[in-house]
């Protein structure tokens, strides 16, 4: 069966595609067929991370109608397939963010997970992705303004009858005021990762290589391995390494 998971923020700049990259890879670890397919269309990174800078065809195309889903799919060496957003700005006209969910449903049976990276917030382009999706994934830094848009969001997935996969903490640090246990009541959302700040992610982008093929040991691609595999089995909420720690010193 496919799953279509939706990785939804409520504002830009939390990791969305750090987490589609990163998360998609670690499911072709475990010998998932993956599909990642850049939504965020008016300002697509997705495809840039993975190291791809030319396409001929990308989703823009598709949403246009010039050409079909399969035409846009670029196999990357980890195994998993992306469909890019185009980066040129000509190719902003005439797309038709509705097609977007019977262009996905084309990709249903051939692969066991789709991921769209969202646009954030809750313009056309997020609806699109929110539309496509039958689970969410939502992404947070642990700031009350993101905190609070994505609870818009929580609100808009639940309008939709959307089933929620669980919440990533992104970026976490010992400088933010929030602490996890301040965001799990906020939103209440099982919290499966929290994502620590690492310079290395900043270098993974420069190298268009994702984190967890870069340096697999930092601590930020370990919180991937583990979300990766509890997505996977879903059996429980995981206790990740960086979790684990943050609980038993607020328990302390």
């Amino acid at each position: 069966m496919t799953r279509i998971i939706g990785i939804l923020s409520g504002k830009g700049g939390v990791g969305k595609t750090t987490l589609t990259g990163n998360l998609a890879v670690e499911l072709a670890k475990l010998g998932k067929e993956v599909y990642a397919i850049d939504c965020n269309i008016s300002t697509s990174h997705l495809g840039m991370y993975f190291g791809f800078y030319d396409y001929n065809v990308t989703l823009n195309d598709v949403l246009r109608g010039d050409n079909e889903i399969e035409d846009a799919i670029y196999e990357h060496k980890s195994g998993v397939k992306i469909v890019p957003g185009s980066l040129s700005p000509h190719d902003l006209g005439g797309i038709d963010i509705a097609l977007l969910k019977k262009n996905i449903k084309k990709l249903v049976g051939k692969a066991d997970y789709i991921l769209l990276d969202s646009a954030p917030g809750l313009a056309r382009e997020a609806m699109g992705t929110l539309i496509s999706s039958d689970e969410v994934l939502f992404i947070t830094k642990p700031t009350l303004p993101s905190i609070i848009d994505m609870l818009r969001l929580k609100e808009m997935a639940k309008w939709f009858n959307l089933k929620p996969v669980g919440l990533v903490i992104n970026m976490f640090n010992k400088d933010y005021k929030m602490t996890v246990n301040d965001v799990k009541k906020a939103v209440d959302i099982p919290v499966l990762a929290v994502v620590p700040y690492d310079k290395d992610v900043i270098k993974s982008f420069k190298l268009s290589i994702p984190l967890v093929l870069m340096n697999p040991k930092s601590k930020a691609a370990k919180e991937f391995k583990l979300l990766a595999k509890f997505i996977d089995k879903g059996k429980s909420e995981p206790k990740s390494s960086a979790l684990k720690r943050l609980l038993n010193f607020f328990k302390f």
